[in-house]
């Protein structure tokens, strides 16, 4: 006998509110059977992809994220009730006579997820008094990438990139997003210019976050540059303005099963971070000094997200402060 309105009554659930010790119904025939654990499977980019329900006798089901599953109110169908599976008769007991001891099954072990947040995580963006530590450009964004290439004439990277966006910034573009935060990138790290590559991040610094991950991404590197710039020039208060714009993404998802699930593939990402090792290594052992300094470059970033997120569990703030300067002294030299 399957499950269907006509033969019981049951009420939907999005999967991602599934708890231990709700009822579910499984696929097929069977009364709602309870839920002892949830396991979140992510699929090959890290994203959740599906839940594996097991229940307190034994069984299993696979559930895709975002599905809905059929759930009792609490307790198994009741034999005969209207909305329960067929069960065999069951004599009433008598209230004269002491209850039998239960003998359901004992409690599985501990869940292996934490129970849903009813909302999600706040996220707390900067005040307008915070924003107001963000200058305003000198002149249009063409000026102010005009005025930074002026000041290292003859050097073709610079120039090049500046070039291009002089004849026009469109930061619809993600393409003139990433020549911006590059500009910003060579004058700092390569030129030694901190203010002029300040200037030039801001432009995308105050661009908010529209849900584009190809478009934030030249905008998150222009921010965590922005708050080593600040940090090493000891302006602590402009930099956390920086820092909390960096975290914009955090307070889009308004799920309160995704946003939990995020942070915690978020957080993994940042205690487990691609720094390179074995390309960094590779070009070493080739002799390719241009693709060692290109790698290491991305390492420098890397390091420079994790600073600007306060480090993580596995990397703390003085170490990355350690990396970052190695890093610096080997893409200059």
């Amino acid at each position: 006998m399957t499950h269907s309105p006509a033969t019981q009554q049951y009420k939907e659930k999005q999967a991602g509110d599934l708890q231990p010790g709700d009822f579910v119904f499984p696929p097929g025939d069977g009364p709602a059977a309870e839920i002892r654990a949830v396991e979140v499977k992510n699929d090959d980019y890290g994203v959740p992809a599906l839940l594996l329900v097991t229940t307190v006798d034994g069984g299993s089901i696979s559930v895709a994220v975002g599905s809905s599953v059929p759930v009792g109110d609490g307790v198994p169908a009741g034999p005969g009730a209207e909305g329960s599976v067929d069960a065999p008769d069951q004599a009433e007991p008598d209230s004269s006579t002491p209850a039998e001891p239960d003998t359901e099954a004992p409690a599985g072990p501990a869940v292996v997820v934490p129970p849903r947040p009813e909302t999600p995580p706040t996220y707390t963006g900067p005040s307008a008094e915070e924003l107001a530590l963000i200058p305003e450009p000198d002149g249009t964004p063409e000026a102010v990438v005009r005025a930074a290439a002026a000041q290292h004439k003859g050097k073709n990277g610079v120039q090049v990139l500046a070039e291009r966006l002089a004849k026009g910034i469109n930061t619809k573009s993600g393409s003139c997003l990433r020549d911006l935060s590059d500009l910003a990138f060579d004058l700092c790290i390569v030129l030694r210019d901190p203010d002029h590559a300040l200037a030039v991040a801001d432009l995308l610094n105050v661009l908010p976050f529209d849900g584009n991950l190809d478009r934030w991404a030249s905008i998150e590197r222009a921010l965590a540059l922005s708050s080593f710039i600040c940090r090493e020039a000891g302006q602590s208060e402009r930099a956390a303005v920086y820092e909390k714009l960096l975290r914009a993404p955090e307070s889009q998802e308004e799920d309160p099963f995704k946003a939990r699930i995020n942070a915690r593939v978020r957080q993994r990402s940042l205690n487990e971070p691609n720094l390179y090792d074995k390309e960094i290594f590779r070009a070493i052992d080739n002799g390719n000094h241009e693709a060692e300094r290109e790698w290491r470059f991305l390492r420098l970033e890397a390091l420079m997200f994790l600073r600007a997120h306060g480090g993580s569990k596995t990397i703390g703030e003085d170490e990355l402060a350690r990396r970052i300067g190695n890093e610096l002294e080997s893409v200059r030299a």
